[in-house]
């Protein structure tokens, strides 16, 4: 549903909520998340690794990006478009790139 049609007192199921439709809310199930409530305290980063996983393909990171506005929803954000958490989310992926980034020195000057 679009965002700006999202009324929190009227959020039953899934399509409910903002930036979701069947089809997303179809993939969602396939991790077992049927109701908004189950939304609540999940990390959209390990959601998104769990669909990717059930899946077998990596999924379009914009779904990380509505993962996160589902989540911050849930928690008690106002509703945003999916696309307002994707500086945040390329933010995230940056940081965890340069935990990887150099390698172990120690490592690399063995070779």
């Amino acid at each position: 549903m679009h965002p700006a049609k999202v009324r929190r007192e009227n959020v039953r199921t899934l399509t409910d909520l903002p930036n979701i439709g069947p089809a997303l809310a179809r993939r969602l199930a396939l991790i077992g998340v049927t109701s908004p409530a189950q939304l609540l305290g999940q990390c959209p980063y390990a959601l998104f690794e769990d669909l990717c996983e059930r899946t077998q393909t990596r999924e379009d990171p914009c779904v990380l990006d509505t993962f996160i506005s589902l989540t911050r929803f849930m928690a008690g954000e106002p509703a945003q478009a999916w696309w307002a958490y994707t500086t945040e989310r390329k933010l995230h992926q940056q940081q965890e790139s340069a935990k990887l980034w150099p390698p172990n020195s120690t490592s690399a000057s063995r070779s």
